[in-house]
């Protein structure tokens, strides 16, 4: 399984990276897809919104877009790609703001609604909608249940790569001596 992520505008004070990629993998694991190629951008709402009004043909920024590989004329040939999940980062603060949660949570609910589109489910009608709400809301417990599970470091990082393909966090580099 090999998550990507691109933090574009960052960093995003409350939001640990080594945490969404533990997110995103914990819920591919939840839907059987632990042979899939994830990624993910952290983005603001200008970038989110140029990418909605492109494709959606929205003019104004989203909370997620969610970008399949495997649909369309040539998804067959996605192989392991899923597709890619944008998260706009200001308006995901703002909408766990007003829902009394913290960003990580709101970030994971959007993480897992985006992981959902690329899997085919949508919410266009009422009971879509609520089945979609009962899929979001499993592998958001998924994700809160590896947490329990690893612990996540909480130092200052940069990003790195592990061979897999996942992103991580590295420890910055110690100034002065070396022991």
């Amino acid at each position: 399984m090999s998550v990507r992520l691109v933090v574009d505008g960052g960093p995003w004070r409350g939001l640990s990276r080594v945490e969404v990629v533990r997110c995103a993998r914990a819920m591919m694991l939840a839907v059987q897809m632990a042979d899939a190629e994830l990624s993910i951008l952290l983005t603001g709402d200008d970038q989110i919104q140029k990418l909605n009004r492109v494709y959606r043909k929205k003019n104004r920024p989203t909370d997620v877009l969610a970008f399949a590989q495997r649909e369309g004329e040539h998804g067959e040939h996605a192989g392991r790609l899923l597709g890619d999940v944008v998260v706009s980062i200001p308006t995901a603060r703002r909408q766990a703001e007003a829902a009394g949660r913290d960003l990580s949570s709101e970030v994971t609910i959007l993480l897992a609604h985006g992981l959902l589109h690329l899997l085919g489910w949508d919410h266009e009608t009422p009971r879509k909608d609520r089945r979609m709400r009962q899929e979001t809301e499993r592998l958001c417990a998924a994700a809160r249940a590896s947490a329990r599970c690893v612990p996540v470091p909480r130092v200052k990082a940069r990003t790195g790569s592990r061979a897999n393909g996942d992103s991580i966090a590295r420890r910055p580099a110690r100034s002065g001596r070396q022991r």
